[in-house]
């Protein structure tokens, strides 16, 4: 769990973000969620897009998303959302 100045600082990073996946019509797969866990690995931090014409609902997706990959919402506006999970091997950012 990240607290609120955590969150705060997380957003501040996000902000410059470009989205690196767009979920769309094929809604969510398990080969988009190991995409989606090797980039938090990675990354720790990253931002995701839904498209309108995915067949289910923003929250369900977001919600679906961060309990199966264990990480946190960072912020969700709109059809983007950032997500924080701490890498496990060699954590980039650094949370006080």
């Amino acid at each position: 769990m990240i607290t609120g100045k955590q969150r705060a600082y997380l957003r501040c990073l996000g902000n410059d973000l470009e989205p690196i996946f767009q979920i769309g019509k094929g809604g969510l797969s398990p080969e988009l969620i190991n995409q989606l866990e090797a980039a938090l690995e990675a990354r720790e931090l990253i931002k995701i897009r839904i498209l309108k014409n995915c067949p289910r609902a923003v929250d369900e997706v977001v919600d679906e998303i961060v309990h199966s990959l264990g990480c946190a919402l960072v912020q969700k506006i709109g059809r983007n959302f950032i997500v924080y999970r701490e890498a496990l091997e060699e954590p980039r950012i650094r949370l006080l």
